[in-house]
């Protein structure tokens, strides 16, 4: 829900005042949930603007975790957000956000609503500063380059003088305003005794400027006559455009989250007691009230329909990409577009009771959460940092005796080349590429490290009931006595059926719909509490040889005389049977509807050499013709939840990773107990405390795109991580020996974070609907809704 007091739009510093209108009570709901383990705790998450890199997230946990009342944060280089944990006892919102601007940043609430405002204002102003940066670039290559081809006595002092002024002019816009983002970095990191990625960056600029203007100034000087503004404007054109491209790339890639929250609107239509509507604030709804959502709108809480009919969009909250029919006492549910008509709609639910506020949760979490490769290059960051510091200087010390202004740009280039951004950026940029891919499909991914988890995964147990079944049973076959046709009897029992409200009358109500046959009328009908329904069907709609009198629709012992052979068929599944006057008239046979994709998800598996097997607390027998169905060899029935647990753990202690498939709401202990588990069907409070995946929807295919994506973003950190050693260890012999230049290791440093994030990208291509298990890497696929 968007906070209605925001921060002001401004680049500038605020102070205490500025930012204790956070402060107030009303408003912590507003980007804060109360803590559900520690009374008067409260988790904040905000966004951290002016962060680029693993060094700057350890600088800004650390400044939060030394106030006093914080008791943890968390926060991500990769979506540029933050968690934090803080009690209202000891500590206010402005106290812990004025501590991450004191070390440099600016922590804003996640759904403020300038936040895109300031983020484009942000945006324009890095579009500027590559720009100028650009510009000056050109003209200073222009400048230098009869310097480079003239000849000796070609070019006179004063002309060479001159050229070195001009190109010295040129470089002023690019040092005060275009490297402004690296400087204030530095200055920050020295103010506070730290380091990050941007301290060894400002240095080398400085010393590179410094030199040049010396070389300009007094050419006889220590640093003799050699300029280097062509290289210092290069190299800083090279970061600033592999910081902007970065930049745009992750925003992709972590685009779902702000694609989920910007779809709550502020205000809503709500009916009035003299039945008119007034506008008012979604944070003024109560359950109950009757709110109106014209077309084009969408739903701020979850409700019922009262009045009218639409089609809905649910795809961002369930993964269903198709409009769904919404009408007269049907439910829709925060989040989702409105996309016809104009409906009333009564408040259920509101605030973080949604399903809309539990999938902001799972996706915020997700996103704050570290693989355990990005933590250890999160550990190395600092150091390696101040490894680079002492490789410039002992570089500089080795160059020195023989040219004090080569070893000075030897010095620059192990700078600028040694930048880990590509180390620190190679596994957070894959997972949350794939974890936003795995959302917009309706599966939503609650811990980053367990998609590491699922790559590794090698055997998978399936539930049964509810997981690779439907609710709703299905007909499977009628058996008729002689000279009863299947129409005849389906609508006989169908019009029985028609008067109970038992699952097994459902289904037979459903299956006539499906076949197209009409249930007959009945009169003076009367259901025998767990024996059957019975009643009477008027002689004019009579057909066949059916007998005149009451019919009943129930169990065998209700009903009577019906065939022994029918009897035993009752242990495949459950049989309803039909009587008249003159005895039985048929029976049933109905099973649990398979979901429609569990056959290809089961074989998919298969193909992938994962081992699949079948649990559940169904009869042995159910168990195994479900089995028998879907291909899977390894089954077990009529297991409580400890059988389950128990045969999970003989699982592991053979050897295998294990993968949990449940509906989320009595298979607790062993999703809990997986290496990895998904939970299916709509428990989100309980599959958010038990699960590593979370199914919004009813697509048991999520399971196999979810392994084979999970592959796949493996190998892809594994490719950027091996890019980013390679190129590291190739780099900094060459640049401590002297053969790379500042420029080039500029355009190294800057192509090596760009490859790292679009290699990253390709995991956000669409997943292929016909084969599931396939991820399609070709075209990039944008997870912003902008």
């Amino acid at each position: 829900m968007i906070s209605t007091t925001a921060i002001a739009p401004t680049s500038l510093p605020l102070d205490r005042d500025s930012l204790a209108v956070v402060d107030s009570p009303a408003e912590w709901t507003a980007f804060s949930r109360a803590s559900g383990t520690a009374p008067g705790c409260w988790e904040s998450n905000v966004v951290i603007e002016g962060m680029h890199c693993a060094a700057c997230a350890m600088t800004i946990e650390d400044a939060l975790r030394s106030v006093p009342g914080v008791q943890e944060a968390r926060v991500s280089a990769a979506s540029q957000r933050a968690q934090v944990r803080w009690s209202q006892e000891q500590v206010r919102p402005s106290e812990w956000m004025h501590a991450v601007q004191a070390a440099g940043y600016r922590a804003v609430p996640a759904n403020d609503v300038f936040a895109m405002e300031r983020r484009k204002a942000e945006s324009r102003k890095a579009l500027w500063q590559w720009l100028v940066a650009g510009l000056c670039m050109m003209q200073v290559m222009m400048y230098a380059w009869p310097a480079y081809q003239a000849r000796p006595g070609d070019l006179t002092g004063e002309y060479e003088q001159l050229l070195r002024w001009a190109s010295w002019v040129l470089s002023l816009p690019v040092i005060l305003f275009s490297c402004g983002p690296f400087f204030r970095k530095a200055w920050a990191d020295v103010r506070h005794a730290r380091i990050s990625m941007d301290l060894p960056v400002a240095i080398g600029m400085w010393i590179t400027f410094a030199a040049s203007t010396a070389g300009t100034f007094d050419p006889a000087g220590l640093f003799g006559r050699e300029v280097y503004f062509d290289s210092l404007t290069m190299f800083v054109f090279f970061l600033l455009t592999g910081r902007w491209l970065e930049l745009r790339l992750r925003d992709r890639t972590a685009g779902a989250l702000e694609a989920l929250m910007n779809r709550m609107p502020d205000s809503v239509q709500r009916r009035a007691a003299d039945g008119s509507f007034e506008r008012v604030a979604v944070r003024r709804l109560v359950v109950g009230d009757l709110m109106q959502v014209h077309a084009g709108e969408t739903f701020a809480a979850d409700g019922v329909i009262e009045q009218g009919h639409t089609l809905v969009d649910e795809s961002l909250l369930t993964g269903e990409s198709h409009a769904l029919q919404r009408g007269l006492g049907q439910g829709v549910i925060a989040g989702s577009h409105n996309l016809s008509g104009t409906v009333l709609v009564r408040v259920q639910t509101l605030g973080e009771s949604t399903r809309f506020a539990q999938i902001l949760a799972l996706m915020e979490s997700a996103s704050l959460t570290k693989p355990g490769a990005a933590q250890m290059a999160d550990r190395w960051a600092k150091p390696f940092l101040i490894g680079v510091l002492f490789a410039a200087v002992g570089a500089a010390i080795w160059w020195w005796p023989t040219d004090p202004a080569h070893a000075l740009m030897v010095a620059v280039a192990v700078l600028v080349v040694t930048c880990p951004c590509a180390l620190s950026l190679a596994t957070p940029a894959a997972m949350l590429a794939a974890a936003g891919n795995l959302a917009r499909n309706g599966l939503l991914v609650r811990s980053l490290p367990a998609l590491e988890t699922l790559a590794a995964a090698d055997t998978v147990v399936f539930d049964k009931t509810g997981t690779l079944t439907r609710d709703a049973m299905a007909l499977q076959t009628v058996a008729c006595r002689a000279g009863v046709h299947r129409a005849s009897a389906l609508a006989a029992a169908a019009g029985l059926a028609s008067q109970s409200l038992h699952p097994l009358s459902r289904a037979l109500v459903l299956a006539a719909e499906r076949e197209g046959i009409s249930p007959l009328r009945v009169n003076n009908s009367h259901e025998v509490a767990g024996q059957g329904v019975e009643a009477e069907i008027s002689m004019a709609l009579m057909t066949d040889s059916l007998a005149e009198g009451r019919f009943r629709l129930g169990g065998a012992s209700f009903c009577g005389g019906v065939p022994p052979e029918l009897l035993s068929a009752e242990a495949q599944g459950p049989v309803v049977h039909l009587s008249d006057a003159s005895g039985w008239v048929a029976s049933f046979h109905l099973q649990e509807e398979v979901r429609e994709d569990a056959v290809r998800v089961v074989r998919t598996l298969q193909s992938m050499g994962i081992g699949v097997h079948l649990l559940s607390g169904d009869r042995v027998e159910a168990a195994r013709t479900m089995a028998s169905r879907l291909g899977i060899a390894h089954v077990r029935g009529a297991c409580s939840p400890s059988d389950k647990l128990a045969y999970m753990q003989q699982l592991q202690a053979d050897g295998h990773v294990v993968a949990m498939v449940g509906d989320g709401l009595n298979d607790g202990p062993v999703l809990a107990g997986a290496h990895v588990s998904f939970a299916f069907g709509r428990a989100v409070p309980i599959a958010q405390s038990r699960s590593d995946f979370v199914a919004m929807g009813d697509k048991l295919a999520s399971v196999s795109s979810a392994w084979m994506l999970a592959r796949k973003t493996m190998q892809v950190v594994r490719q950027n991580l091996g890019w980013a050693l390679a190129y590291n260890a190739a780099c900094i012999p060459l640049a401590v020996a002297g053969y790379l230049p500042a420029w080039l290791a500029g355009l190294g440093m800057a192509c090596s974070s760009l490859l790292v994030v679009l290699n990253a990208l390709r995991l956000s291509a669409p997943l292929s609907s016909s084969a599931p298990a396939a991820v399609r890497t070709g075209t990039l696929f944008s997870l912003t809704q902008e």
